[in-house]
């Protein structure tokens, strides 16, 4: 049994309160460790200090990993009823740290980047800042830099629009700024690219349920729904990410099946861009732009168009490692010099100095953007047994994510 009764709690830990840490607890869970000794220690913890936030926050990132959302989201917000500021000490004792101020919102693993991943090795120290609406702002801890690492979403966009006031007026230089992070939602990113050249970017149309009926019907067009296109279409409910509820529609009248198996009240629609390759297989890489520059930090080879890294099973194939392997070595000559226009575009029309993306190439050689989004996960906890040419790139990418907080730090007036 927990105690979340904070009405009555004090945090009684010092102030930043310092978690175990999403990086530790996920490569635990991702190493298929069982994580219940951990889970009762931070119980017994709570349960002798009901004052303990950080305990608290470590067991909200365990309900999640354990699919626990409703336990999840009660221990989070007795965490942060406690305290919003904490501290992810740097790896690296430095003589001046640089020190980071991540303004975060409450939520899931999807709410914020995931910058404990990204500071791996660093002497860089984080505290992490988060903004709940209706709650004053915590005193925040002297900083260098500061970082909004709250993604676009329905749920966050109140603390996103708080923030866009707040750092009007900050005293440090702010990185990745609110307002352009809230335009990227899918309709938003489609505005923001479907001009560019030499990238190709589905329209998302965010549509309600009585429409899509409609389009099943054959009372509302697809082409008028998709600016021209027509089907197939991809499906999916307006919440949905790493591919929850999203489908092929080859017809309208695949659309009745689709509504009696996802009750949702809202949907987004795309039109279907084959990008096979020539083998047959789907290519879909994830690419962190980072100061105007793309580095890879992943590609997935699939027989199905609807590729994560996980249901790719490249942990399974040799074959497939090999040429992830080929493309990472070959990146700056190949993918990356082919697409460097393109990426240059993003950087600039997006204003963010990180963002990562979800593309693949089309059949005519045209970037095709798949999703963009801060929250996208980088990390390095692929076994180096299986992947030994994994953390070779991921530390490359992990000290240009670095090298780009100490440049904004320096460019403070």
């Amino acid at each position: 049994m927990i105690s979340t009764n904070t009405n009555a709690a004090v945090a009684n830990e010092p102030y930043p309160a310092t978690p175990i840490g999403l990086p530790t607890l996920c490569q635990m869970a991702f190493d298929g460790l069982d994580l219940a000794p951990v889970w009762n220690r931070l119980v017994h913890r709570v349960n002798a200090q009901p004052g303990d936030a950080a305990a608290l926050l470590d067991l909200s990132t365990i309900a999640q990993l354990q699919g626990r959302p409703q336990d999840r989201v009660a221990l989070q917000t007795a965490a942060l009823k406690l305290q919003q500021v904490y501290r992810r000490p740097a790896a690296i004792v430095a003589p001046r740290p640089l020190r980071l101020l991540a303004f975060m919102a409450p939520g899931d693993f999807m709410a914020n980047t995931p910058l404990e991943f990204m500071l791996e090795g660093s002497s860089i120290v984080l505290d992490m800042m988060y903004i709940v609406p209706g709650t004053k702002l915590p005193e925040p801890p002297e900083h260098d830099v500061a970082l909004v690492a709250i993604d676009e979403s329905d749920a966050t966009a109140p603390v996103l629009r708080e923030i866009s006031q707040l750092v009007k007026s900050w005293p440090r230089p702010v990185v990745n700024a609110p307002d352009r992070i809230a335009r990227l939602t899918r309709a938003g990113t489609w505005e923001l690219l479907k001009s560019a050249p030499n990238i190709v970017i589905p329209m998302n149309a965010r549509i309600d349920r009585k429409t899509l009926v409609d389009i099943g019907s054959g009372d509302v067009a697809i082409e008028s729904v998709l600016d021209g296109s027509g089907f197939p279409i991809i499906a999916r409910p307006f919440w949905s990410q790493a591919g929850m509820g999203l489908v092929k529609l080859e017809t309208a009248s695949a659309i009745d099946a689709y509504l009696r198996e996802w009750a949702d009240a809202e949907f987004y629609l795309a039109p279907f861009v084959d990008y096979s390759s020539r083998d047959g297989l789907f290519r879909k890489c994830r690419i962190a732009i980072i100061d105007g520059h793309p580095f890879v930090c992943h590609m997935a080879i699939s027989q199905h168009w609807m590729i994560h890294y996980l249901n790719a099973d490249m942990r399974n194939d040799a074959a497939k490692r090999a040429e992830e392997a080929r493309f990472m070595a070959n990146f700056d000559s190949d993918f990356g010099a082919r697409h460097a226009a393109a990426f240059r575009t993003i950087a600039d029309r997006s204003g963010l100095e990180y963002l990562p993306i979800d593309c693949g190439e089309t059949q005519d050689g045209k970037l095709l953007v798949f999703e963009v989004g801060t929250a996208m996960i980088v990390h390095s906890m692929d076994p180096p047994d299986l992947f030994p040419y994994k953390r070779p790139q991921m530390e490359k990418v992990f000290k240009a994510f670095q090298a780009m907080l100490h440049n904004a730090a320096r460019a403070a007036p």
